[in-house]
């Protein structure tokens, strides 16, 4: 077999203490700050909610109103992130609607003391902070710059903040596969490929899932990433039902594709007889 291609974009291999080796794709500060953001927001509706009721309550009870302020303020901006991502997973609502999530750099998923941590380090990234003022008078408002973190950020492989780097933890985004019903393979390549696959293979459950899965997605892969994705499920098909070596990765799993959903369905489409040499489609 030949030897494993290099990862493409910002593809990062992690290996498990069981030695099994996923990829992942990192999230890097484009994709991590709208998140914070949306985090921010959520953060700042919950601290009005909280004031409304404390104001209401405050009628009753004189001062208690800035007092829950203050206190739901101190929880907010120090446990919001930490306790959520213990929760749900190295996930906060922000990060949920992005798609990311935070893991241990070993793959494995963070536990609470890392998740804690890693969010009251933020307050480090996002030094250095400026005020604003207005006309030389005390300043109005601090605004973080954000530019420890982007430093760590730019000089890290993984796009670890100084958060991530104390802690051992990445931030890596999850594909969420929308599968639309049978693709239609407009390539007439893949029918041809197809009819050289024994009438006697059958596609397991598993594999019928991946195939589906990859030619549902192939459309928004660059011709690199394909061969990249593809080697892995490709390689061991190739050999054990003795395709040559040198046969296009993406035709191929679109040509099981073909096999397992489409024509095999279809009894005015049927595959020829598997001929003796099978072709090599480069």
């Amino acid at each position: 077999m030949r030897d494993p291609l290099p990862p493409i974009d910002s593809t990062v291999e992690i290996v498990t203490p069981e030695n099994i080796a996923f990829r992942y794709r990192v999230a890097g500060p484009f994709r991590r700050f709208p998140a914070f953001f949306l985090d921010w927001m959520l953060r700042w509706a919950i601290l009005f909610v909280a004031l409304i009721a404390a104001s209401l309550a405050g009628v009753v009870i004189g001062g208690l109103a800035p007092a829950v302020f203050f206190v739901a303020f101190f929880l907010l901006e120090w446990f919001y992130g930490g306790l959520l991502e213990t929760l749900m997973n190295g996930q906060t609502p922000g990060k949920w609607v992005l798609g990311i999530r935070v893991l241990s750099v070993d793959g494995q998923p963070i536990n609470a003391v890392q998740a804690v941590l890693r969010n009251v380090l933020r307050f480090a990234d996002m030094m250095p902070l400026l005020s604003l003022q207005v006309f030389g008078g005390p300043p109005l408002y601090i605004i973080p710059t954000f530019g420890l973190a982007l430093a760590t950020m730019t000089l890290s492989q993984r796009f670890q903040r100084l958060g991530d780097l104390v802690c051992g933890t990445i931030v890596v985004i999850e594909e969420r596969y929308w599968l639309t019903g049978v693709a239609r393979l407009e390539d007439p390549r893949v029918a041809e490929l197809a009819s050289y696959i024994p009438l006697d293979f059958r596609v397991s459950r598993s594999l019928a899932q991946a195939l589906a899965a990859y030619v549902d997605r192939r459309r928004f892969f660059s011709l690199p990433r394909r061969r990249e994705v593809a080697c892995h499920v490709a390689e061991p098909l190739l050999e054990k039902l003795g395709f040559p070596p040198d046969t296009n990765y993406d035709l191929f799993l679109c040509a099981l594709y073909y096999r397992a959903f489409v024509a095999d369905r279809r009894e005015q489409d049927p595959i020829p007889d598997a001929r003796a040499t099978p072709v090599s489609v480069a």
